[in-house]
């Protein structure tokens, strides 16, 4: 088993992720062996859905139905494309959706790059510059906690656009929490409104596993204990901890 296999594996595994962790960079060159998607999707973030399948990479046309995607991935893009653009943001304007006031805040990734490519990260052939993760709350719990003790704060929540997750988490060098946008969500089936997307910058990654899979093992033990205190205290008693903890380890 490769280390970003094992990775892949440990985050699936202590967190019960329902979809794999995806792996996504950006390069001057495609890896030797990885197909040219040729496809069509609406957006970028489709993307996301389809590299838990295999792994693929794209050129700025794959990602052209999408304007604001392009705009955050920093792709090249035609005098076409950026009239396109305009028209949506006059649209999204005219909705109070992203106003012009909105649009120096969106994260923009800082260097340009001819290729995306997007796969499972158990068989990515490169290092992944992202990992992203489609978290549901409890799950997100625990990724929120180890960015906590691993960056010294807080993730952003970020809302729209969703793609916008991906400069964050490689501009900054800092994980990322996205509740997506209406366009993503209407695009993947993965991202069900009980998901929500986590973005792990490549160079921290086997750190960052290290520290949720410890996580993910407290956050199961005090599950337990905080559920034998409220059985205690729904009965009429009023436990100590150590009576508490001894409860839990009886009913083990």
């Amino acid at each position: 088993m490769t280390d970003r296999a094992s990775l892949a594996a440990t985050l699936t595994d202590v967190l019960h992720l329902r979809q794999p962790p995806v792996a996504i960079s950006f390069t001057d060159k495609v890896p030797d062996g990885v197909r040219t998607w040729d496809g069509t999707v609406p957006a970028g973030c489709r993307f996301w859905q389809e590299a838990g399948k295999s792994v693929f990479a794209t050129t700025a046309q794959h990602h052209d139905l999408c304007a604001l995607g392009t705009y955050t991935h920093n792709l090249e893009t035609d005098a076409a494309h950026e009239s396109e653009r305009g028209e949506a943001l006059k649209v999204f304007a005219h909705l109070g959706y992203v106003r012009e006031a909105d649009i120096p805040l969106i994260p923009v990734l800082r260097e340009r790059r001819p290729y995306v490519v997007y796969g499972p990260l158990a068989d990515f052939p490169m290092g992944p510059d992202v990992v992203l993760l489609f978290a549901r709350s409890d799950q997100s719990l625990i990724l929120t906690e180890a960015a906590q003790q691993m960056e010294g704060g807080l993730p952003p929540a970020m809302g729209r656009p969703a793609c916008a997750i991906v400069p964050q988490a490689m501009n900054t060098g800092r994980t990322a929490l996205s509740l997506g946008c209406c366009g993503a969500r209407a695009y993947l089936d993965v991202l069900t409104p009980d998901v929500a997307l986590y973005a792990v910058p490549g160079t921290g990654l086997s750190a960052f596993t290290e520290r949720v899979a410890t996580l993910a093992r407290a956050n199961s033990i005090l599950t337990a204990f905080h559920a034998q205190r409220r059985r205690d205290v729904e009965s009429g008693r009023r436990p100590t901890i150590k009576e508490s903890l001894a409860a839990m380890q009886a009913g083990d």
